[in-house]
């Protein structure tokens, strides 16, 4: 059987889990770098079923957002119907279809895409002058990894049998370069989950020049 590998392929692995413990400081991080709420806009890429959207909304942000799941945009158009998310991807043209914000979150997005470079450059784009990417994505440092390898969860964490998983493992390092490559000026790390030698996700939160 073969299979597709474009941008629809992947699947957000346990979302609303993995939003238990990145959106107290996803939100903290919002409110740090934006006095106004209800004067900051917020892009979701990769927003599959619109949980966070949704959270963001409820505190005041104005939030858009776009995934490239028929079946998690049905649902969160359904649970959501104020919201404004639809299909999309990274490899779309976003900012001309959608304009600028102030703040573009992806949360457990960037381990699934086949051209992380496209999808950086799009949350770039995303971007106004001085604005901030929020980007989450599961943790890979050398105590944890020795810590996975010791306990026998190397391979479940991996998940080399779930069809269209993680494709893509980042360290702090890697994911710096992607963003600072792109265009971002400085980038920073927030671990959550777990003490950060063992955290489940980091954040990095880059920022676009003025």
């Amino acid at each position: 059987m073969s299979v597709d590998l474009n941008a629809s392929t992947y699947v957000h692995s346990k979302p609303a889990t993995a939003h238990n413990y990145l959106m107290p400081t996803v939100v903290d991080v919002l409110e740090d770098n934006f006095q106004a709420v209800d004067e900051t806009t917020v892009f979701d890429l990769g927003c599959g079923t619109g949980g966070a959207a949704a959270l963001l909304s409820d505190k005041g942000y104005e939030v858009a957002g776009v995934d490239p799941s028929r079946d998690g945009i049905a649902k969160a158009n359904f649970a959501y119907p104020d919201l404004s998310l639809e299909i999309g991807s990274a490899y779309d043209d976003l900012a001309d279809r959608y304009g600028t914000f102030d703040a573009v979150i992806s949360l457990e997005v960037v381990e699934h895409v086949y051209d992380p470079r496209t999808f950086s450059s799009t949350m770039f784009d995303l971007v106004k002058p001085g604005g901030i990417a929020v980007v989450s994505t599961p943790f890979h440092g050398y105590w944890k990894n020795l810590a996975l390898a010791l306990t026998g969860r190397m391979d479940n964490h991996h998940m080399p049998l779930k069809d269209h998983g993680h494709i893509k493992f980042w360290s702090p390092e890697t994911l710096k370069t992607l963003l600072l490559d792109t265009g971002f000026e400085s980038v920073d790390f927030e671990y959550v989950g777990r003490i950060s030698l063992l955290a489940k996700s980091m954040i990095a939160v880059a920022h676009k020049p003025n």
